[in-house]
């Protein structure tokens, strides 16, 4: 017999004849189909972090008690709704203490904005115009073009600034999930809509191009929609 006639079995020295292979056969109760691709599994967004207005001002006092650069940054962050970048990228000739107003300069496609400076006599820890006034007191004249500067010299980077801030935000009691300086943002949106501001007031107070960007800040109930209708209807009847 050749041997292109016969298969050899590795694992015994019998030799097998070669045959017609057989198909397996169907079985009556599996219906063919065609398979479909799985689609990637996406993680679950977390629940946005914000803080409480007392959670704000302790924050503040802690970071005026621990230096005014830090009390001012985190304001600036807080007021005008400002990332980590955005901050550290302000510049002097931003900064206009005889107008009361500043220049900010968003990121990520968001709208460029000239917005006040407010004093909020009622609260001072609030008082952006104090806030900025003592920084630049005690800023160091390093020739730098930036508003805050590290303690080495130079424009302070957003890693610093996370830095500062984590450092703040533990020392005011903070929970871990609270300690990112994007908390500050997500804070002043929840804040505005809380009080009832107009949403396209809030867009452009946080500089979103798109309404859709504003409201993911915003979460009512159908017992908040039904009294906002008839308190509307009041007014109008």
């Amino acid at each position: 017999m050749k041997s292109s006639a016969k298969q050899q079995v590795v694992t015994g020295t019998v030799e097998v004849p070669e045959g017609p292979r057989e198909e397996p056969a169907a079985s009556p109760a599996v219906i063919p189909f065609a398979a479909k691709k799985a689609r990637p599994v996406r993680a679950k967004r977390t629940q946005m972090a914000f803080l409480t207005p007392e959670e704000v001002l302790t924050l503040l006092k802690v970071a005026r008690e621990r230096s005014t650069r830090d009390w001012a940054m985190i304001l600036l962050a807080y007021r005008h709704g400002l990332r980590a970048s955005e901050v550290c990228g302000i510049k002097l000739a931003d900064i206009d203490l005889k107008t009361g107003s500043i220049s900010v300069r968003r990121l990520k496609g968001s709208l460029q904005t000239i917005q006040p400076l407010y004093q909020h006599r009622g609260q001072p820890l609030l008082d952006e115009t104090a806030a900025l006034r003592v920084w630049l007191r005690k800023r160091p004249k390093d020739g730098s073009d930036y508003l805050f500067t590290s303690q080495k010299g130079g424009k302070l980077d957003r890693t610093q600034f996370f830095r500062a801030f984590r450092t703040v935000g533990r020392l005011a009691g903070l929970p871990i999930e609270k300690q990112h300086p994007h908390v500050l943002k997500h804070s002043l949106a929840s804040h505005l809509v809380a009080g009832n501001v107009n949403l396209a007031l809030v867009r452009q107070a946080l500089g979103h191009r798109s309404i859709n960007s504003t409201m993911q800040y915003v979460g009512t109930s159908d017992r908040q929609a039904s009294e906002a209708a008839q308190a509307a209807l009041m007014n109008l009847f």
